[in-house]
């Protein structure tokens, strides 16, 4: 061994020194960026952790969400459906009663009519009756005044 260490000119003192100054960096260096450096990293990590995390919760919630809206939007278009059914019954229900009360109205109308035009036939008829009696009359009377103009001569 002693021939190894003077071949390779091994001084012990030099060796401790070496290794104690080696120590001395490997502590300034794990204190001074090592540490730090896995401190940065960790939390780096638990940044993306998080992150990663957070975007499979939103991905859930837009989900949910998309699926939530797909339902709200088919219950609205069947409300909306409904909505025009019962619009569309309403609509024809309000047609029908107009076409009705207008079916009573013309009825109406015409019995009217008719009842005008029956008082209006009552008057002429009367009217001709009394033209008839008036004309009557006057025919008589001449006759009358004729048939004494002929007893007289």
């Amino acid at each position: 061994m002693e021939e190894f260490i003077e071949t390779f000119h091994i001084d012990w003192k030099l060796m401790i020194a070496q290794l104690f100054n080696f120590g001395i960096v490997f502590l300034a260096f794990y204190l001074l960026a090592a540490k730090p450096l896995r401190k940065l990293m960790k939390d780096r990590g638990d940044l993306i952790s998080k992150g990663v995390n957070d975007a499979k919760v939103n991905a859930e919630i837009l989900a949910k969400t998309s699926k939530e809206s797909e339902q709200i939007l088919a219950k609205a278009r069947i409300e909306a459906n409904k909505i025009f059914q019962d619009g569309k019954k309403e609509v024809q229900a309000k047609q029908n009663e107009m076409i009705e009360n207008a079916k009573i109205e013309v009825a109406s109308i015409l019995e009217n009519g008719k009842k005008s035009l029956q008082v209006e036939k009552t008057k002429i008829v009367e009217e001709a009756n009394k033209e008839i009696v008036s004309v009557s009359m006057l025919a008589t009377e001449k006759l009358m005044s004729s048939k004494k103009d002929l007893n007289n001569l």
